[in-house]
């Protein structure tokens, strides 16, 4: 299965651009233009990893990292920017970004933080599958409790 990935920034040429290139190395691309799409759209859908633009008109990218957050919490998200700042970098590693690029960023560097990303989301799917599983292991009747 393709990784799904969601693309958010209000700059349109360069989601095209990015959409595309990444769609070329064999992933599913969503192309969201503000935050209140993104969330629009991730209500809907699940994604392995989002990847956000800080600085957006309306909701920005650290506001739209914490409602996806409180949604999807294992989406994995990235955050893309060309002003950024180290309390900006923080706040969103604080709130739960996997990391945190300046743009323009190579490819190879997205390409790589992307597979991290999913990694990560992956392993904690893991972890609760199998915390499932043990629970119904030790106590079959647990199906039945709310």
């Amino acid at each position: 299965m393709k990784m799904r990935i969601l693309l958010v920034d209000d700059e349109k040429e360069f989601v095209e651009t990015l959409a595309e290139r990444l769609r070329t190395r064999g992933f599913h691309v969503t192309e969201a233009y503000s935050g209140d799409e993104a969330l629009e759209i991730i209500k809907e859908f699940n994604f392995d990893v989002a990847i956000l633009d800080v600085q957006m008109p309306g909701m920005d990218g650290i506001e739209a990292l914490g409602a996806i957050k409180k949604l999807k919490p294992l989406t994995e998200v990235l955050m893309l920017t060309g002003h950024g700042t180290i309390e900006t970098a923080i706040e969103g590693m604080k709130i739960g970004a996997f990391d945190f690029l300046l743009k323009p960023c190579k490819m190879d560097v997205l390409l790589e933080k992307i597979n991290g990303a999913y990694e990560r989301k992956s392993e904690h799917e893991e972890r609760i599958q199998k915390a499932m599983v043990d629970r119904l292991s030790t106590s079959p009747m647990s199906v039945f409790e709310k």
